[in-house]
């Protein structure tokens, strides 16, 4: 188990030979599998005979599973600042292509818009991209955070990257709804803040929940959006497609022993310390911080 949870600040071994042999592993992998007349793809070949790196000749290669809303980018980019690692979150591949101007951007704001689910072939396209250019600036280790959210998504993880830890991060559905229906967006910085003040009693033995707002500095309250999927009948769709096509990765990762199931008991300030706790990453913290 020790294995799983191995971490090196220190660490100056890339791991672009792996990197390089997922993307090109993951297209071909995937190609065959959703070709079409109308599918595209990707200029990568099949390998299996490039080496993997030694889990302690590089950083952790680590994925955060959870329903929206849970608070995977958050928990997941914190730790990524903590160990010197990339976030790389598909959803955040998605918003930036949206922000184009290219023609996917069109399908990708029609897929959202409803609610649905944005296909294997899109994401792969997305997320092969971000890895090249982490290749090319020398990157170590990850936090994936959104991806893998299919069986067959993972089995293609599988195969080409060795992922040492899944964190299943999980909230009760009433506290995801209402955080997902508080969340806004400053349309000048693009920070991301949450007007929701949550306090939930406890009942029948589940025990009562608090998370204040994360509210926004005075230039940036008259700037916030509300994101185009924040509507109570887009979430109740995302949660439910979620529950019905996501969830079976859980299991996935749970048979080969690499999954850690983390029930947040609130809001940061009382779940980040716990996380970094069962993650052997407390006293870590510590001394970066007497390091400063």
């Amino acid at each position: 188990m020790a294995a799983l949870f191995r971490y090196s600040k220190s660490s100056t071994v890339s791991s672009l030979s792996s990197t390089s042999l997922f993307r090109r592993c993951f297209s071909s992998a995937v190609a065959a599998e959703l070709s079409s007349p109308t599918t595209t793809t990707l200029p990568f070949n099949l390998d299996h005979n490039l080496p993997r790196k030694d889990p302690k000749d590089r950083n952790v290669q680590w994925v955060f599973l959870g329903c929206p809303g849970v608070g995977k980018g958050t928990y997941a980019s914190r730790l990524c600042n903590l160990l010197g690692i990339p976030h790389i979150a598909t959803g955040d591949l998605v918003r930036e292509e949206l922000a184009s101007s290219s023609p996917l951007s069109r399908q990708l704001s029609e897929i959202v818009n409803q609610g649905k689910l944005v296909s294997d072939e899109i994401i792969i396209n997305l997320l092969s991209k971000r890895l090249e250019a982490g290749e090319a600036k020398g990157e170590s280790g990850f936090i994936l955070d959104g991806f893998p959210r299919t069986i067959r998504q993972a089995e293609i993880l599988e195969e080409v990257i060795d992922i040492d830890l899944v964190v299943n991060l999980k909230l009760r559905e009433d506290v995801l709804l209402e955080k997902c229906l508080g969340r806004r967006i400053c349309g000048q910085c693009g920070k991301n803040f949450n007007l929701a003040s949550i306090n939930v009693k406890g009942v029948n033995g589940n025990p009562g929940m608090s998370m204040p707002p994360l509210l926004p500095p005075t230039h940036c309250m008259s700037k916030l959006i509300t994101r185009a999927d924040d509507t109570e009948t887009v979430v109740k769709e995302r949660l439910q497609v979620y529950n019905e096509k996501s969830q079976p990765v859980e299991e996935y990762y749970r048979s080969r022993g690499k999954l850690l199931e983390f029930d947040l008991p609130g809001g940061i300030p009382e779940s980040w310390p716990k996380l970094l706790k069962v993650l052997n990453l407390d006293d870590f913290e510590e001394k970066l911080s007497a390091a400063a």
